[in-house]
């Protein structure tokens, strides 16, 4: 029996992500990956651990210099990684 109606994968692929409920997660993903493009590779590299936990973005830092950077740019730095998941998935950062 076919179907009268066909959808694209890629249709079908957002329509699972919906219902399953996994966008923000997704989005919280793509935040983490998108990091060192973000802060550049200089502040990555001083980057031990980052993880995303009640939209809190937690940054694990080896270089207290590099901390004080990023404190000063934390507002800047949220924005930035907001706009690039395209939502506010992201309200603090905390610098550890």
């Amino acid at each position: 029996m076919r179907r009268s109606k066909t959808i694209s994968l890629a249709e079908a692929i957002k329509d699972y992500i919906k219902e399953m409920n996994l966008e923000g997660k997704l989005d919280e993903i793509g935040i983490i990956n998108s990091w060192e493009e973000t802060v550049g590779k200089a502040i990555a590299s001083r980057t031990s651990k980052i993880y995303i936990k009640d939209h809190v973005l937690y940054v694990h830092l080896k270089s207290s210099v590099v901390r004080n950077e990023l404190l000063m740019l934390r507002q800047e730095l949220k924005a930035k990684l907001n706009e690039r998941a395209g939502s506010e998935v992201i309200n603090d950062i905390v610098l550890r």
